[in-house]
Formats: structure tokens, sequence, C-alpha cells
């Protein structure tokens, strides 16, 4: 099995993809500041996911590389947040990338306990 057959491997991957062309319809000036930031926190999401897994055999290593991915994806709901409240015409595209990328918190906690309960290295 690889990695890209892990529902939160492929949602994170398209969820980045999508995050960082929604950040280029920032202001210029923030494209640098929290545009940056953002991107760089929904980038850690997936990577994180790639190289837990490449650590794999070590169920200690893959789960914390996991959490690592976790608060990566709680930054990144922050960081929309942030945006959604400062530039009011974009709203409704953050707020709806937040929602998506709650729901795929919730995907990584449920992987990571699954990967507690039922991991053998």
């Amino acid at each position: 099995m690889s990695y890209t057959k892990l529902d939160i491997y492929n949602i994170s991957f398209e969820l980045f993809i999508e995050t960082h062309r929604l950040s280029f319809k920032l202001p210029k000036y923030e494209t640098y500041e929290l545009g940056s930031q953002l991107r760089r926190s929904s980038d850690s999401i997936v990577t994180n996911i790639v190289e837990g897994y490449g650590r794999k055999i070590y169920k200690g290593e893959f789960i914390r590389f996991l959490v690592y991915s976790q608060g990566s994806c709680d930054e990144t709901v922050c960081h929309l947040s942030k945006l959604s409240r400062l530039y009011p015409e974009l709203n409704s595209d953050f707020e709806n990338k937040a929602k998506e990328y709650k729901l795929l918190g919730g995907k990584i906690n449920n992987f990571i306990k699954y990967v507690q309960l039922n991991w053998r290295t």
C-alpha cells in the first residue's frame, strides 16, 4: 500500500492545491504575509502525512507526524478565519475552505485513533 491510497492524503493534497490558488486572490501585499503562512500550513498537512507514512514501520513516529499534520490543519483553519474577517469580499471562499479543513481535521483525528489501536509494526 502507498500513502496515495489514504483518504487523508488525497483530501489534503486537493485542499492544498485549492488553497494555494485561493491565496493569490488576496491583495498583493497580503500574498507574502498571511497568504504565505496559509500556503505553508496547508502544505504542511499533506507533507507530514507523507513523511509519517514513510516512517510507518515505527508506529510512534507515524502517529507523531499525523499529530503534526493535525496541528497544521488547525493552523490552516485559524489563518482562513483571520483572512475571512480581514477580507469580507472573499469571506465565503475562506469560510467554505475552513469548513473543508475542519472535516479533514476530523478525518485525520480518526485515522490517528485507528493507527493507535490497530497499526502493527
